[in-house]
Protein backbone atom coordinates (compact mmCIF):
# COMPACT_ATOMS: atom_id res chain seq x y z
CA UNK A 1 0.00 0.00 0.00
CA UNK A 2 2.61 2.59 0.55
CA UNK A 3 4.10 1.78 -2.92
CA UNK A 4 0.62 2.63 -4.23
CA UNK A 5 0.38 6.01 -2.43
CA UNK A 6 3.88 7.06 -3.28
CA UNK A 7 3.24 6.43 -7.33
CA UNK A 8 -0.44 8.62 -6.56
CA UNK A 9 1.88 11.05 -5.29
CA UNK A 10 4.56 11.45 -7.89
CA UNK A 11 2.35 11.20 -10.65
CA UNK A 12 -0.46 13.78 -8.79
CA UNK A 13 2.63 16.52 -8.33
CA UNK A 14 3.92 16.09 -12.13
CA UNK A 15 0.12 16.46 -13.51
CA UNK A 16 -0.87 19.63 -11.43
CA UNK A 17 3.10 20.76 -12.15
CA UNK A 18 2.78 19.97 -16.04
CA UNK A 19 -1.34 21.29 -16.15
CA UNK A 20 -0.22 24.61 -14.83
CA UNK A 21 3.21 25.02 -17.03
CA UNK A 22 0.73 23.54 -20.09
CA UNK A 23 -1.81 26.40 -19.29
CA UNK A 24 0.59 29.03 -19.53
CA UNK A 25 2.16 28.36 -22.90
CA UNK A 26 -1.13 27.91 -24.22
CA UNK A 27 -2.26 31.30 -23.24
CA UNK A 28 0.44 32.73 -25.07
CA UNK A 29 -0.10 30.84 -28.31
CA UNK A 30 -0.89 32.85 -31.72
CA UNK A 31 -3.44 31.20 -33.89
CA UNK A 32 -2.30 28.91 -36.02
CA UNK A 33 -2.12 30.70 -39.72
CA UNK A 34 -0.80 27.68 -42.04
CA UNK A 35 -2.61 26.28 -44.13
CA UNK A 36 -2.81 22.39 -44.05
CA UNK A 37 -1.02 20.72 -46.92
CA UNK A 38 -3.19 19.48 -50.04
CA UNK A 39 -2.84 15.71 -51.04
CA UNK A 40 0.19 13.85 -51.90
CA UNK A 41 1.27 11.22 -54.30
CA UNK A 42 1.00 7.75 -53.23
CA UNK A 43 4.18 6.51 -51.67
CA UNK A 44 6.00 3.66 -54.19
CA UNK A 45 9.15 3.52 -55.82
CA UNK A 46 7.73 5.02 -58.58
CA UNK A 47 6.50 8.01 -57.18
CA UNK A 48 8.89 8.47 -54.87
CA UNK A 49 10.60 11.68 -56.56
CA UNK A 50 7.19 12.92 -57.03
CA UNK A 51 6.88 12.90 -53.62
CA UNK A 52 9.77 14.74 -52.58
CA UNK A 53 8.75 17.62 -55.38
CA UNK A 54 5.22 18.07 -53.47
CA UNK A 55 6.58 17.90 -49.83
CA UNK A 56 9.12 20.79 -51.45
CA UNK A 57 6.06 22.96 -52.48
CA UNK A 58 4.77 22.83 -49.08
CA UNK A 59 7.93 23.59 -47.49
CA UNK A 60 7.74 26.88 -50.37
CA UNK A 61 4.17 27.80 -49.50
CA UNK A 62 4.39 27.51 -45.50
CA UNK A 63 7.90 30.06 -46.20
CA UNK A 64 5.97 32.51 -47.97
CA UNK A 65 3.46 32.66 -45.88
CA UNK A 66 6.45 32.83 -42.74
CA UNK A 67 8.09 35.75 -44.63
CA UNK A 68 4.02 37.39 -44.82
CA UNK A 69 3.50 37.26 -41.16
CA UNK A 70 7.01 37.73 -40.13
CA UNK A 71 7.65 34.66 -38.61
CA UNK A 72 11.43 34.88 -38.28
CA UNK A 73 11.74 31.38 -36.60
CA UNK A 74 10.08 29.49 -39.29
CA UNK A 75 11.63 31.52 -42.05
CA UNK A 76 14.70 30.82 -41.02
CA UNK A 77 13.89 26.94 -40.14
CA UNK A 78 12.25 26.38 -44.14
CA UNK A 79 14.89 28.33 -46.02
CA UNK A 80 17.22 25.76 -44.45
CA UNK A 81 14.69 23.09 -45.97
CA UNK A 82 14.92 24.12 -49.16
CA UNK A 83 18.71 24.51 -48.89
CA UNK A 84 21.39 22.17 -50.51
CA UNK A 85 19.33 19.49 -51.83
CA UNK A 86 17.38 18.57 -48.94
CA UNK A 87 13.99 15.74 -49.81
CA UNK A 88 11.15 15.11 -47.64
CA UNK A 89 8.31 12.85 -47.77
CA UNK A 90 5.74 14.66 -45.92
CA UNK A 91 5.23 18.54 -44.40
CA UNK A 92 3.22 19.73 -42.31
CA UNK A 93 3.45 23.08 -40.86
CA UNK A 94 0.61 23.47 -38.47
CA UNK A 95 1.04 23.83 -34.64
CA UNK A 96 4.94 22.59 -34.20
CA UNK A 97 4.45 21.03 -37.22
CA UNK A 98 5.39 17.80 -38.71
CA UNK A 99 8.17 16.74 -41.30
CA UNK A 100 9.49 13.73 -42.39
CA UNK A 101 13.24 13.68 -44.24
CA UNK A 102 14.87 11.15 -45.81
CA UNK A 103 18.96 11.31 -45.74
CA UNK A 104 20.60 8.63 -48.47
CA UNK A 105 19.15 6.76 -51.22
CA UNK A 106 15.90 5.20 -49.90
CA UNK A 107 15.27 2.62 -53.00
CA UNK A 108 18.44 1.18 -52.57
CA UNK A 109 19.60 0.88 -49.51
CA UNK A 110 19.97 -2.19 -47.73
CA UNK A 111 19.44 -0.92 -44.35
CA UNK A 112 16.66 1.99 -43.51
CA UNK A 113 17.28 4.16 -40.02
CA UNK A 114 14.30 5.47 -38.54
CA UNK A 115 15.17 8.40 -36.14
CA UNK A 116 12.26 8.21 -33.64
CA UNK A 117 12.19 12.19 -31.70
CA UNK A 118 10.93 12.69 -28.16
CA UNK A 119 9.30 15.66 -26.77
CA UNK A 120 9.60 19.42 -27.97
CA UNK A 121 10.57 18.53 -31.34
CA UNK A 122 9.17 21.22 -33.63
CA UNK A 123 10.02 22.74 -37.20
CA UNK A 124 11.82 25.78 -35.77
CA UNK A 125 14.51 23.38 -33.68
CA UNK A 126 14.18 20.32 -36.27
CA UNK A 127 18.01 20.84 -37.83
CA UNK A 128 19.71 21.34 -33.92
CA UNK A 129 21.65 18.60 -33.09
CA UNK A 130 19.45 17.71 -30.08
CA UNK A 131 16.50 17.45 -31.94
CA UNK A 132 15.13 14.69 -35.06
CA UNK A 133 16.92 16.54 -38.50
CA UNK A 134 20.72 17.57 -37.01
CA UNK A 135 21.17 14.37 -34.89
CA UNK A 136 19.79 12.31 -37.79
CA UNK A 137 22.11 13.59 -40.09
CA UNK A 138 24.77 13.06 -37.20
CA UNK A 139 24.19 9.36 -37.27
CA UNK A 140 24.11 8.90 -40.56
CA UNK A 141 27.57 10.44 -41.10
CA UNK A 142 28.46 8.63 -38.18
CA UNK A 143 27.43 5.50 -39.59
CA UNK A 144 28.94 6.13 -42.95
CA UNK A 145 32.41 6.35 -41.59
CA UNK A 146 31.80 3.01 -39.46
CA UNK A 147 30.45 1.17 -42.86
CA UNK A 148 31.38 3.43 -46.01
CA UNK A 149 30.17 0.73 -48.49
CA UNK A 150 27.19 0.07 -46.76
CA UNK A 151 23.98 1.36 -48.26
CA UNK A 152 22.33 2.97 -45.27
CA UNK A 153 19.31 5.01 -45.88
CA UNK A 154 17.85 7.11 -42.73
CA UNK A 155 14.60 8.57 -42.25
CA UNK A 156 14.19 11.96 -40.02
CA UNK A 157 10.57 11.34 -38.30
CA UNK A 158 9.03 14.11 -37.20
CA UNK A 159 5.79 12.39 -38.06
CA UNK A 160 3.78 13.13 -35.13
CA UNK A 161 2.70 15.66 -32.79
CA UNK A 162 5.62 16.20 -30.28
CA UNK A 163 4.11 16.95 -26.92
CA UNK A 164 5.76 19.51 -24.81
CA UNK A 165 7.61 18.75 -21.82
CA UNK A 166 5.46 21.93 -20.26
CA UNK A 167 2.33 20.05 -20.52
CA UNK A 168 0.48 16.86 -18.92
CA UNK A 169 0.84 15.24 -22.82
CA UNK A 170 4.25 14.47 -21.94
CA UNK A 171 2.91 12.65 -18.32
CA UNK A 172 0.67 9.74 -20.49
CA UNK A 173 0.77 8.06 -23.69
CA UNK A 174 -2.04 9.33 -25.44
CA UNK A 175 0.24 11.60 -28.03
CA UNK A 176 2.56 8.03 -28.52
CA UNK A 177 -0.62 6.08 -29.14
CA UNK A 178 -1.67 8.63 -31.73
CA UNK A 179 1.65 8.64 -33.32
CA UNK A 180 2.26 4.77 -33.59
CA UNK A 181 -0.55 3.82 -36.47
CA UNK A 182 0.93 7.08 -38.44
CA UNK A 183 4.86 5.23 -37.83
CA UNK A 184 3.66 1.64 -39.19
CA UNK A 185 1.74 3.78 -42.09
CA UNK A 186 5.06 5.32 -42.71
CA UNK A 187 7.42 2.05 -42.63
CA UNK A 188 4.56 0.47 -44.59
CA UNK A 189 5.08 2.71 -47.64
CA UNK A 190 8.76 2.68 -47.32
CA UNK A 191 8.25 -1.09 -47.76
CA UNK A 192 6.49 -0.84 -51.08
CA UNK A 193 9.48 1.72 -51.95
CA UNK A 194 11.81 -0.44 -51.12
CA UNK A 195 11.15 -4.33 -50.45
CA UNK A 196 14.62 -5.58 -49.90
CA UNK A 197 15.48 -3.02 -46.90
CA UNK A 198 16.04 -3.74 -43.34
CA UNK A 199 14.51 -1.31 -40.74
CA UNK A 200 16.36 -0.13 -37.34
CA UNK A 201 14.14 2.23 -35.53
CA UNK A 202 16.24 4.39 -32.83
CA UNK A 203 13.63 5.68 -30.51
CA UNK A 204 14.76 8.68 -27.88
CA UNK A 205 12.89 9.84 -24.84
CA UNK A 206 9.37 9.96 -25.41
CA UNK A 207 9.56 8.73 -28.63
CA UNK A 208 10.52 4.92 -26.95
CA UNK A 209 7.10 5.40 -25.93
CA UNK A 210 5.66 5.47 -29.59
CA UNK A 211 7.84 2.90 -30.62
CA UNK A 212 6.78 0.44 -27.99
CA UNK A 213 3.06 1.14 -29.09
CA UNK A 214 3.83 0.51 -33.16
CA UNK A 215 6.04 -2.15 -32.26
CA UNK A 216 3.48 -5.11 -31.81
CA UNK A 217 1.87 -4.14 -34.74
CA UNK A 218 4.95 -4.43 -37.12
CA UNK A 219 5.00 -7.78 -38.44
CA UNK A 220 5.40 -8.79 -41.17
CA UNK A 221 7.50 -5.67 -41.84
CA UNK A 222 11.06 -6.15 -41.95
CA UNK A 223 11.99 -4.36 -38.96
CA UNK A 224 15.14 -6.47 -37.39
CA UNK A 225 16.58 -3.49 -34.60
CA UNK A 226 14.77 -0.93 -32.01
CA UNK A 227 16.83 1.11 -30.23
CA UNK A 228 15.28 2.63 -26.75
CA UNK A 229 17.66 6.15 -25.50
CA UNK A 230 16.64 8.04 -22.70
CA UNK A 231 13.43 6.51 -22.19
CA UNK A 232 11.15 7.56 -19.31
CA UNK A 233 9.43 3.99 -19.95
CA UNK A 234 7.22 3.07 -22.42
CA UNK A 235 4.29 1.50 -20.81
CA UNK A 236 5.29 -2.07 -21.85
CA UNK A 237 6.78 -4.69 -18.23
CA UNK A 238 9.27 -6.66 -20.78
CA UNK A 239 10.27 -6.72 -24.30
CA UNK A 240 7.78 -9.75 -24.47
CA UNK A 241 5.03 -7.13 -24.28
CA UNK A 242 6.48 -5.65 -27.39
CA UNK A 243 5.51 -8.48 -29.35
CA UNK A 244 8.28 -8.08 -31.77
CA UNK A 245 11.13 -10.57 -33.82
CA UNK A 246 13.10 -7.46 -33.67
CA UNK A 247 16.15 -7.41 -31.36
CA UNK A 248 15.36 -4.20 -28.87
CA UNK A 249 18.12 -2.95 -27.24
CA UNK A 250 17.92 0.16 -24.06
CA UNK A 251 20.79 2.64 -23.14
CA UNK A 252 21.06 5.63 -20.70
CA UNK A 253 23.53 7.85 -20.77
CA UNK A 254 25.24 8.32 -16.88
CA UNK A 255 24.32 12.47 -17.08
CA UNK A 256 20.54 11.89 -18.44
CA UNK A 257 18.01 13.09 -15.84
CA UNK A 258 15.27 10.21 -17.20
CA UNK A 259 17.21 7.95 -14.38
CA UNK A 260 15.41 10.02 -11.99
CA UNK A 261 11.74 9.85 -13.30
CA UNK A 262 9.61 6.96 -10.92
CA UNK A 263 8.90 3.84 -13.28
CA UNK A 264 5.24 3.96 -12.23
CA UNK A 265 2.03 3.73 -13.98
CA UNK A 266 -1.06 5.04 -12.06
CA UNK A 267 -4.57 6.56 -13.95
CA UNK A 268 -2.75 6.59 -17.44
CA UNK A 269 -0.53 8.59 -15.83
CA UNK A 270 3.20 7.51 -15.97
CA UNK A 271 5.19 4.72 -18.36
CA UNK A 272 6.15 1.81 -16.09
CA UNK A 273 9.38 0.11 -16.31
CA UNK A 274 12.46 1.25 -17.07
CA UNK A 275 13.83 -0.36 -20.59
CA UNK A 276 17.25 -0.41 -19.30
CA UNK A 277 16.28 -2.92 -15.99
CA UNK A 278 17.52 -6.11 -16.08
CA UNK A 279 13.91 -7.32 -15.35
CA UNK A 280 12.93 -5.49 -18.75
CA UNK A 281 15.33 -8.12 -21.24
CA UNK A 282 16.39 -5.64 -23.19
CA UNK A 283 20.37 -5.74 -25.04
CA UNK A 284 21.96 -2.91 -22.88
CA UNK A 285 24.38 -0.85 -24.93
CA UNK A 286 26.76 1.62 -23.21
CA UNK A 287 25.19 5.17 -23.81
CA UNK A 288 28.10 7.04 -22.23
CA UNK A 289 28.40 9.93 -19.69
CA UNK A 290 26.72 12.65 -21.22
CA UNK A 291 22.75 14.25 -21.13
CA UNK A 292 19.75 13.58 -21.88
CA UNK A 293 19.71 15.51 -25.03
CA UNK A 294 23.27 14.10 -26.58
CA UNK A 295 22.90 11.03 -27.80
CA UNK A 296 23.44 11.92 -31.58
CA UNK A 297 26.43 14.35 -30.36
CA UNK A 298 29.28 13.73 -32.77
CA UNK A 299 31.68 11.73 -30.94
CA UNK A 300 30.02 10.34 -28.42
CA UNK A 301 29.87 6.94 -27.46
CA UNK A 302 25.43 6.82 -27.75
CA UNK A 303 26.30 8.05 -31.37
CA UNK A 304 29.29 5.66 -32.10
CA UNK A 305 26.66 2.58 -30.86
CA UNK A 306 23.73 3.67 -32.29
CA UNK A 307 25.22 4.17 -35.65
CA UNK A 308 26.34 0.19 -35.25
CA UNK A 309 22.61 -0.11 -34.16
CA UNK A 310 21.11 1.01 -37.36
CA UNK A 311 23.99 -0.70 -39.85
CA UNK A 312 22.81 -3.90 -37.92
CA UNK A 313 26.09 -4.84 -36.57
CA UNK A 314 24.96 -6.04 -33.59
CA UNK A 315 28.66 -7.66 -32.38
CA UNK A 316 30.15 -4.62 -32.99
CA UNK A 317 28.36 -2.56 -30.47
CA UNK A 318 29.73 -1.95 -26.62
CA UNK A 319 27.70 -3.42 -24.41
CA UNK A 320 26.89 -1.75 -20.53
CA UNK A 321 28.45 -2.73 -17.65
Amino acid sequence: MPSVRKAVAVVSVLAMAGSAAGSAAAATGDADVYAAPGPAPGLSAATLDLRYQAAGREIERALATARHVRDGDRTRALTAFLGGGRRFLSFDPRGRGRVVEVIGDLRRADRIAVVVPGADNSLTNYDSPKFAGGGGRALYRQARAAAPGARLALIAWLGYDSPSSLSTGVLTSGRAEEGAPVLRQLLTAVHRVNGHGRFALLCHSYGSVVCAKAAPHLAPLPVDEIALFGSPGTTADSVADLRTSARVWAGRAKGDWTRYVPNVRFAGLGFGRDPVSPGFGALRFDAGTGPHSAYLRPGSRALRNLALIALGRAAEVTRAC
